[in-house]
């Protein structure tokens, strides 16, 4: 349920993509100009577990739904600005290309297809044709990807794609908010929301204190189903991320490479920088179900998923089954690293939803309580446009091409699994459980 748009006094809780940018766009518009804004996290900035912090993101307007590559490319205009003020200067956004790929007759073909028409068709709008080619042959894959392998069996690059780097993004990002002079920083960790029978008047943290505001917007990513009830909306889910070293000479090759992803398998290599090579997996992901008090009625416990992170346990490791697939990633795409042992692992948790639409809406249960969550792993590229996106549905003027994929769902679905089409490895995998069986190769 929907305040005043215009409230004395916002909280938003979360420092992450959501949180900040929507801090950002909300000092900037004239008509919050005499509300007060306050965004609180429990760490310090830049959250070490944040997903939004990171060496590397993928850029990309490749989307199978047009409405989220319209979105995407009008971020890309932004992230393309490349001065030493601007977002994507000083190293912040490469535009390396993009090798988006399927194994035909998989899982991901049909993802890849319709991005392929929509970026083909946004080039072509932009006079610029040739930088979207497709690819029929293993062979021409390898060759455009440059690393000595490869990956899928068809495909196409879009050269008006690229990287990058995430928590320098983020970096420039607060100082933008911080330079405007309207926005106070506080840390602290949430235990809940402080409710007035059904509206919501503030957050209550670890140490007892609260924290008040006209209107509260939870952008807690991965966390969120901790202070609301998503169950069959959202989950939470671990992506693994592999990390190895490489010489001056391999960053001076690879750092040239395109982007590859593999959209029937997940598994994707972002090119290196500093020295360091990233393997992942864009899949279903891992679940952390965890028995917690109903947000709604603390009488009753619920099962929610909820994020694991080295903040938790510092020698936290990825299970064997996700290193396993980075390896089994690098082996194949960058056959000359194939055996080069993993320094580093991360667990990243997504917000999935089942569509893998974002949550950008007023709950509809709640006075004064906003949603900007549901993030689903493709959150960060639109870092400079989705603050203004949030603070336009704040003000009831929801974008035409995403009213209905950013409401609150009406009906729960049994298993909160995103199945967009872009999603690779295996469904219905279990945290703790991959864990006892090891998490060193």
């Amino acid at each position: 349920m929907a305040p005043s748009p215009h409230p004395k006094s916002i909280l938003i809780l979360g420092h992450g993509v959501f949180g900040l940018s929507t801090a950002y766009a909300l000092s900037l518009r004239p008509s919050f100009a005499n509300t007060r804004i306050t965004v609180l996290d429990r760490s310090p900035f830049p959250s070490p577990d944040g997903s939004s912090i990171d060496s590397s993101r993928i850029i990309r307007a490749d989307y199978h739904d047009a409405a989220y590559a319209s979105l995407a490319e009008a971020a890309q205009k932004i992230w393309r600005q490349q001065g030493p003020n601007d977002l994507g200067g000083e190293g912040r956004y490469t535009e390396s290309g993009l090798v988006l790929v399927a194994n035909k007759g998989e899982q991901g073909e049909e993802y890849v297809r319709g991005s392929l028409d929509n970026v083909a068709r946004i080039a072509r709008d932009l006079g610029d044709e040739g930088a979207v080619q497709e690819f029929k042959l293993r062979a021409e894959i390898e060759e455009a990807v440059g690393a000595g392998g490869g990956s899928g069996d068809w495909g196409y690059i879009n050269r008006r794609s690229g990287w990058a780097d995430a928590e320098a993004g983020m970096l420039w990002l607060r100082r933008k908010v911080e330079a405007t002079g309207r926005v106070e920083f506080k840390q602290g960790e949430v235990v809940s929301l402080v409710k007035d029978g059904r509206k919501v008047t503030g957050a209550k943290l670890t140490t007892g204190k609260v924290e008040s505001a006209d209107l509260v917007i939870l952008a807690t990513g991965a966390w969120s189903g901790k202070l609301i009830d998503l169950r069959g909306r959202a989950q939470a889910t671990g992506q693994v991320l592999c990390y190895l070293d490489i010489t001056k000479e391999e960053q001076e090759k690879l750092g040239k490479c395109p982007v590859l992803l593999n959209m029937s398998t997940g598994m994707f290599i972002i090119p290196p920088s500093n020295g360091v090579l990233k393997v992942a997996r864009h899949g279903y992901g891992l679940s952390n179900p965890r028995s917690i008090p109903s947000p709604d009625d603390p009488s009753e416990n619920i099962m929610v998923s909820l994020p694991k992170t080295t903040h938790d346990d510092p020698n936290l490791w990825v299970p064997a089954e996700g290193e396993r697939a980075c390896r089994k990633a690098l082996r194949e795409m960058i056959p000359s690293l194939a055996e080069r042992p993993f320094t580093k692992s991360k667990i990243c948790w997504y917000t999935d939803t089942p569509n893998g639409d974002f949550i950008i809406t007023y709950h509809p249960d709640y006075e004064g309580l906003f949603l900007a969550t549901g993030g689903s792993g493709h959150g960060y590229k639109f870092l400079p446009v989705i603050g203004d996106k949030i603070v336009d549905c704040v003000e009831g003027n929801y974008p035409e091409e995403f009213r209905e994929k950013w409401c609150w769902a009406e009906e729960c679905v049994e298993e909160c699994v995103t199945m967009d089409g872009s999603r690779g490895g295996v469904p219905g995998l279990i945290l703790e459980d991959e864990l006892r069986k090891g998490s060193r190769l």
